[in-house]
């Protein structure tokens, strides 16, 4: 049991990371950047005492006090969510992540499945994905279009409003377009297997997995979209719950948000459109527009409020409890 008294409020430093299909918006670079990887086991703390420690040493060091005392009891010293922001420029691969069984069994002992959550946060006119079979695609015409190349042919066309929010569960053959801007929940896994990737060139770094996409694709498994919630004054909304996460979305304005984690699960914290402070006992991190702070688990009651006299919507992810 470590002694250590650890900060109930942590900033965490984005972590860019390059993708064929990637944008502009995180952050111009060439190669481009597709994904900001903004909380997960080895996000490193942005300042304070703690300032370049990583998550995941602070939840070996004291999981109950960083997760939460239900988070650790089931999660063990692994940070059970990555949460990133997706700026895709062209199309992702037409893709499947498998659940845990699936995990264990095409990639090996120790991997996890991939359910996720994608909230719209900016979204053009032609943003969309396509996500899930048409009805009445079978299993046999789904091997039959991985194994061909025609899968594409398969999927159903999703649009993209902004504040919306779409539940992926694992088994749901997926791939996202241009023109949006997404923050995505997921378990702490990056298992993805790809069934068709655009005519692009295969390489080590981004092989096809017709087998294990084949195995692990569900023609009955299917994209659960929440539309934007209408919230007045200071107000929370879940959006999205599975048994791995929640997904909130929290509106302050005319009185601070009070919350409270019970000492039971970790809450990471997302402004999307302004500044926030967030303050619990005596402590207190500033947290600009699409910055994150992680509330370690310990923390009990905290206050999160505007830095300017405006509303500000941010998204907050937790493990239900």
């Amino acid at each position: 049991m470590s002694t250590t008294v650890l900060p109930g409020l942590l900033r965490l430093v984005p972590e860019y990371r390059e993708r064929v299909w990637g944008g502009r918006r995180l952050r111009a670079a060439d190669p481009p950047i597709g994904e900001a990887w903004i909380a997960y086991g080895g996000s490193r703390v942005a300042d304070g005492p703690l300032g370049g420690r990583t998550v995941a040493d602070l939840v070996a060091e004291a999981p109950s006090e960083v997760l939460g005392t239900d988070v650790a009891e089931r999660f063990g010293t692994r940070m059970p969510l990555l949460v990133k922001l997706l700026d895709p420029a062209d199309w992702l691969s037409v893709q499947v992540h498998p659940g845990d069984e699936d995990a264990v069994r095409l990639v090996g002992p120790g991997a996890f499945g991939k359910t996720e959550a994608w909230h719209v946060i900016e979204a053009g006119p032609s943003a969309g994905g396509r996500v899930g079979v048409r009805p009445g695609t079978t299993r046999g015409d789904l091997v039959r279009s991985i194994r061909n190349g025609t899968v594409l042919d398969l999927l159903a066309p999703l649009a993209f409003e902004v504040g919306q929010t779409i539940l992926v569960p694992t088994g749901t053959l997926h791939t996202i377009g241009p023109d949006a801007l997404l923050y995505e929940v997921q378990q702490a896994s990056d298992v993805t297997f790809r069934a068709w990737d655009w005519g692009r060139p295969t390489n080590p770094d981004r092989p096809l997995h017709l087998d294990e996409a084949i195995e692990a694709a569900d023609p009955a498994a299917a994209p659960v979209v929440c539309p934007r919630p209408s919230l007045l004054g200071t107000a929370t909304a879940s959006v999205a719950v599975c048994r791995y996460f929640r997904l909130e979305t929290l509106r302050i304005d005319d009185v601070p948000l009070v919350a409270d984690t019970l000492g039971r699960s970790f809450h990471v914290l997302t402004a999307l459109d302004g500044s926030v402070r967030i303050d619990a006992a005596g402590q207190s991190v500033a947290v600009a527009a699409r910055d994150t702070a992680l509330v370690a688990g310990g923390t009990g009651r905290y206050r999160v409020e505007p830095v300017a006299a405006e509303p500000v919507t941010l998204l907050r992810a937790s493990v239900p409890v």
